[in-house]
C-alpha cells in the first residue's frame, strides 16, 4: 500500500518509470536529465522517497526499479482527491466545471454517456 500523495517531482519520475519499466536507476537518471534537467542527486534522492513510500520497488543488482502502482490506479486516487477537495465529492459540480464553456463533439457526448450507462 502506497503512503500518500504523489508530488510534482515524484510524478516526473513515474511518468519515466511507467513508460520505461523495469528500468535501471542510473537509466532513470539519464532520462530525468535529458527530459527535466536534473542531476543524479536530485533524481536518486527522489526515487529513495518513492520507494519509502511504497510507489516503487528497487531490485539488486543495478537498481532495477518497478512501479507497485500503475498508472491508471494513481489517476483514479488524483482524480478521487480533486473531487474530495475541490468539489466536495459532487461529482456533478466537477463536470459542470470541466465543461462551463467548454465545446465537445456529439462523439464525446455520446462517449460520456456511454460511460455513465455503464456504471
Amino acid at each position: 500500500m502506497t503512503n500518500g500523495i504523489l508530488y510534482d517531482s515524484e510524478a516526473k519520475i513515474m511518468e519515466i518509470l511507467w513508460e520505461k519499466e523495469p528500468i535501471t536507476a542510473k537509466e532513470i537518471s539519464l532520462i530525468a536529465a535529458e527530459t527535466i534537467g536534473w542531476n543524479k542527486n536530485t533524481t536518486y534522492t527522489v526515487i529513495k522517497k518513492l520507494e519509502a513510500k511504497g510507489f516503487i520497488r528497487r531490485n539488486e543488482p543495478g537498481f532495477v526499479c518497478t512501479s507497485l502502482v500503475s498508472k491508471t490506479e494513481m489517476q483514479k486516487k488524483d482524480a478521487l482527491s480533486l473531487l474530495n477537495k475541490v468539489f466536495a465529492g459532487s461529482r456533478r459540480a466537477l463536470f459542470s466545471a470541466l465543461l462551463d464553456g467548454e465545446t465537445i463533439t456529439e462523439q464525446e457526448r455520446e462517449e460520456l454517456r456511454r460511460m455513465i450507462d455503464e456504471r
